[in-house]
């Protein structure tokens, strides 16, 4: 009877330890799933987001080649828009879709953009933007021109030229512009997937905006518009 209990006991204890070391195991397994879910979607998101985003490149691109291909929009002469196809874009690189931190410069004064021509229109600074890119922190200013402002639909529309170390070998030399809006808060998303050439890259019959030397950045934007 004694040894009996005594048996019990110890079968209870086993028992007991072999079901604590289940339930640690299934605990440790459901975290396992649990995180893997977790890790599921966060990609199935990010990839999902990164799938947007290349579709709205593409479709500036297209938007950008049809209306080079129209000739009331279109700043090429007669003879170049017949053999007009496409522009030439480097590979879409959404490591080139950066988060900026704004800076609005509200007491700046308006000034004469240097352009390509004698012609110098006013420009008032916005802000200026602070990025990452490439390992490195840039800064980049961002502009208002003062008439737009006065124009229904470009209220909060800002202009920002940049020069980069690919202008006169890949990219045109005078520089290559993007166009932002105002956001609400103080972050901006810069896509240099969607910087575009001045019209004068295609025409000397253009005036366009000479990207000032504070926006030089130092590295190679391989994104966006090459030169023509």
């Amino acid at each position: 009877m004694f040894e009996s209990s005594n048996l019990d006991a110890k079968s209870t204890q086993i028992c007991q330890y072999e079901l604590s070391k289940l339930f640690l195991i299934f605990n440790l397994s459901m975290k396992k799933i649990l995180a893997c879910i977790i890790l599921l979607l966060v990609f199935k998101n990010n990839f999902a987001q990164n799938d947007s985003l290349i579709e709205s490149i593409k479709n500036f691109q297209n938007s950008l080649n049809e209306d080079y291909k129209n000739p009331e929009e279109s700043p090429l002469s007669k003879k170049d828009l017949k053999t007009f196809t496409a522009h030439d874009f480097y590979e879409i690189d959404t490591n080139y879709y950066v988060k900026a931190k704004l800076i609005k410069t509200p007491e700046e004064k308006t000034f004469g953009m240097i352009t390509t021509t004698e012609r110098k229109p006013e420009y008032v600074k916005f802000g200026h933007l602070i990025f990452d890119l490439n390992g490195q922190t840039y800064q980049l200013d961002v502009f208002q021109m003062t008439i737009l402002t006065q124009k229904e639909g470009y209220e909060k529309y800002l202009f920002l030229p940049f020069t980069d170390s690919t202008n006169g070998n890949e990219t045109y030399h005078i520089g290559r512009y993007i166009d932002l809006t105002i956001p609400d808060g103080d972050e901006i998303m810069i896509d240099f997937n969607k910087s575009y050439n001045p019209y004068c890259a295609y025409s000397h019959d253009f005036s366009c905006p000479v990207p000032p030397e504070q926006n030089h950045l130092k590295t190679y934007i391989k994104a966006g518009i090459k030169k023509p």
